[in-house]
């Protein structure tokens, strides 16, 4: 059953967390109904969309509900029910980005064998059945180090176990996961960057600059990024030319965060692809002409795409979960921080804290990047969660 048209579609979300608050806070600003599938009634995007659907964004039947009501689908979050996505696909339902994309990025196996189909540059891998079978293929290798992946499951930062080669071959059981494996060789890098590409049902593209990364030990998670990257002008324009590689790869309109590493040899490796909006590409709304979100709005309306231009240099800094404890918080320096110029705090409306839960961002815009880096610096003392007991 289709959706009725009326003046403006309405938008239907799998997924309702900050992703989609985000865009639903954008989408009103153009009278855009949105519709949430989520298991969370207090999920940050439920208070804002136009109407909610409590049910798990795995259930067949939880997106047939929320298709029914909704002239476009798109998602927040990969983990979700594919194959009833293409069901709905092949009875004529609008849905952006085209969902047999998600049977590649929900693997990263199938994500790395896509890489090497389209010859996107990527870094030398192999996919093992469980630990053991990885331990008897890095023998057959020439890998010092990896990075062992999980294929399936692995999200913000879970899933990945880096090691040296020996260390495996020698006793297997240090893999902390036994499912599929992607076995990568590990890359000594300069630095991360990402590259965000939107793609319209037209065919018009646009691209974002590059930015730099800064990733938190200890959780994997982005903990910090600056844009515009510091970067040589031909490894942006390189960088620039692999995300639309990519995206021309996939053949679908929709919205696209390209990692890349860039090497100590100045090579640029795909790491991975989110087909939704992205952590990296948060600073856009205070940043950038047209946010993520505006752009992935456009996107889905089919619109002439927005302007990527940076307003100014500017710089992110995330909030995440209190590490020992968990329970309902408050950010302790919210007032300090809402005194600072050019600082913007955005908080999810999560409920509760968790170890290394993403709870919240700031953006710091500046016209000089040196500022900007200064500033952030200082910020990332300030972003300290305290639990209420």
């Amino acid at each position: 059953m289709q959706a009725s048209k009326k003046n403006s579609p309405t938008i239907g979300i799998i997924g309702g967390g900050q992703l989609g608050k985000m865009f639903i806070q954008k989408s009103s600003q153009w009278s855009i109904p949105v519709h949430i599938l989520e298991n969370d009634v207090d999920s940050p995007a439920a208070i804002l969309a136009n109407k909610f659907v409590l049910g798990n964004i795995k259930d067949a039947d939880a997106i047939q509900q929320l298709a029914e009501d909704a002239d476009i689908l798109t998602w927040e979050i990969e983990h979700i029910h594919v194959d009833k996505l293409i069901e709905l696909k092949h009875t004529g339902k609008t849905i952006i980005p085209d969902p047999e994309i998600l049977k590649i990025i929900q693997d990263k196996g199938k994500q790395k064998l896509f890489y090497q189909e389209h010859q996107i540059p990527t870094a030398p891998f192999f996919i093992a059945k469980n630990k053991k079978d990885a331990a008897q293929k890095l023998q057959e290798t020439a890998f010092e180090k990896v990075a062992v992946k999980a294929c399936t499951g692995g999200y913000d930062g879970k899933g990945v176990f880096i090691s040296n080669s020996k260390d495996i071959i020698e006793n297997s059981e240090i893999i902390p996961f036994d499912s599929e494996l992607m076995v990568e060789q590990f890359v000594p890098c300069k630095t991360e960057i990402a590259v965000l590409v939107a793609r319209n049902p037209t065919g018009e593209t646009a691209v974002y600059p590059a930015i730099e990364m800064e990733f938190d030990p200890q959780s994997n998670l982005v903990s910090f990024l600056i844009s515009p990257a510091n970067i040589p002008i031909h490894i942006e324009q390189r960088a620039e030319q692999i995300a639309l590689q990519c995206a021309s790869a996939f053949g679908s309109a929709g919205l696209f965060a390209v990692e890349l590493f860039l090497s100590e040899e100045n090579e640029l490796l795909v790491n991975e692809i989110a087909p939704r909006p992205h952590n990296s590409a948060h600073h856009t709304i205070e940043g950038f002409y047209t946010s993520q979100y505006e752009q992935l709005l456009r996107t889905l309306l089919d619109l002439p795409l927005g302007s990527t231009d940076l307003k100014m240099p500017c710089a992110m800094v995330n909030i995440v979960g209190n590490e020992q404890k968990s329970g309902p918080y408050r950010l302790k320096y919210f007032k300090e921080l809402s005194a600072m110029k050019g600082v913007y705090i955005h908080l999810y409306g999560k409920k509760e804290s968790k170890p290394n839960r993403k709870l919240g961002h700031i953006t710091i815009v500046h016209p000089d990047r040196n500022e900007v880096l200064q500033l952030a610096e200082k910020i990332r003392n300030l972003t300290e969660i305290e639990i209420i007991e």
